[in-house]
């Protein structure tokens, strides 16, 4: 663990923060050409097996565990969330491609994409829509999901050996300017709800795809996100992975609390970073005749961060092996309730400590020469990743009291 430990926080400190810094300054649009740093750390990602961690080794995955893959999480998070975010979403077509894939697209897609040490491969996961921003996230636990007062607007119909999608994703889509496949979440038929909800992998360079620019927003600048629309783009039958509802709803549930899990590690990573910034400025800033360290309240306020940093470490640890478990059991039970909680707690501590140590740097922390501004802002991004924090713990509470986990008797 200290090896892998060492190796990731090296890739980390060497290569995922400085371009992070550099993305972070640069136009949104440039972010997303080909000669720009994000690629490049696409393809030294690749090399490292970054994207396959969480596939099985009959595939020629790592099939790490929890353990290990907290640990590459945090550090990475540390080094910048939001092109961990990148890295993290790519892996989500080629793993679910592995787990539910048909031999012929295993060949197709996963054993070329496993081999790739070029980031010729990059993957996305297109799931909200216009004036769907929470509803996906939501809807899945809702007692009586097909009453959910919304429908998807991307839809799949089937269309001889093969179906058709229509429709757009929204502009909030982590990596969809740069990635070339898609695990897509699309309305089935009778596309009555939300809870006709089906996944099927896409090459975004099929006819009827359109990429939009990245979008220019406040945080997380690093991770470029843009809309993704279709136009009657035909897939064959055996790239719809999930073409029954009650399979899809299963199997969304799964991927939300995986990519929750990774979400409260690497926001775990950000609430590490910002209090090793608050650590190094105490000691080098001078106040009063001495280093602000050494005044009392500056190491009560060190001492809350510390302890707010390693309990979101334990709690999301701990979460991710439970969910893992479960998932692994194939019980179809992937304790949403208790990712989708570390999420909470594990971004809603990252903005406290990352708001603490932009206190204690003062005017400075207003600045961008101090890697505390980005984290703020990278921070306050966390509060509504995946949808808001309220959101998110909404569905926290309709998935345990749905799954019964908590009684009076």
């Amino acid at each position: 663990m200290t090896m892998l430990r060492e190796q990731t926080h090296k890739f980390a400190a060497e290569v995922i923060r400085p371009a992070a810094k550099e993305l972070d300054q640069m136009e949104p649009r440039k972010v997303a050409q080909k000669d720009s740093p994000y690629f490049d750390v696409m393809k030294q990602m690749k090399k490292m097996g970054y994207h396959r961690m969480q596939v099985l080794k009959e595939h020629g995955g790592l099939e790490l565990t929890p353990d290990e893959i907290h640990i590459i999480n945090e550090e990475l998070g540390w080094g910048s969330v939001g092109l961990t975010t990148a890295i993290g979403v790519d892996s989500i077509p080629l793993a679910m491609a592995s787990l539910a894939g048909s031999p012929e697209l295993i060949e197709e897609v996963v054993r070329p994409w496993m081999e790739d040490t070029e980031g010729k491969y990059h993957g996305c996961w297109p799931v909200i829509e216009e004036a769907h921003g929470s509803d996906y996230v939501i809807g899945m636990s809702y007692p009586h999901p097909e009453e959910f007062g919304s429908k998807g607007f991307v839809t799949a119909d089937r269309d001889g050996d093969g179906w058709v999608i229509n429709g757009a994703k929204s502009y909030w889509t982590s990596s969809a300017p740069c990635a070339n496949y898609a695990f897509l979440i699309v309305n089935l038929p009778p596309h009555r709800s939300i809870a006709d909800i089906g996944g099927c992998i896409v090459p975004l360079t099929l006819p009827g795809v359109t990429q939009g620019p990245p979008i220019d927003k406040l945080g997380l600048r690093d991770d470029p996100q843009g809309e993704l629309a279709f136009d009657n783009v035909r897939i064959p039958a055996h790239y719809m992975l999930l073409a029954e509802p009650v399979f899809g709803r299963f199997a969304t549930k799964g991927v939300i609390s995986s990519t929750s899990c990774g979400m409260a590690c690497m926001f775990t990573g950000l609430a590490r970073a910002a209090f090793e910034e608050a650590l190094k400025y105490t000691r080098e800033r001078v106040q009063g005749g001495r280093p602000l360290i050494e005044h009392d309240v500056v190491k009560l306020k060190l001492s809350d961060m510390f302890l707010k940093v390693e309990t979101a470490r334990y709690f999301t640890r701990v979460v991710l092996r439970h969910v893992s478990e479960r998932s692994r059991a194939l019980t179809f039970d992937q304790s949403t309730a208790h990712a989708l909680s570390a999420q909470v707690y594990a971004t809603n501590i990252a903005y406290e400590v990352a708001h603490q140590s932009r206190q204690l740097h003062g005017a400075n922390g207003l600045t961008k020469d101090y890697l505390i501004e980005k984290l703020y802002r990278d921070a306050t991004a966390g509060l509504m990743e995946d949808g808001a924090n309220e959101a998110l713990a909404l569905e926290a509470a309709y998935s345990f009291l749905e799954e019964g986990r908590y009684t009076t008797e």
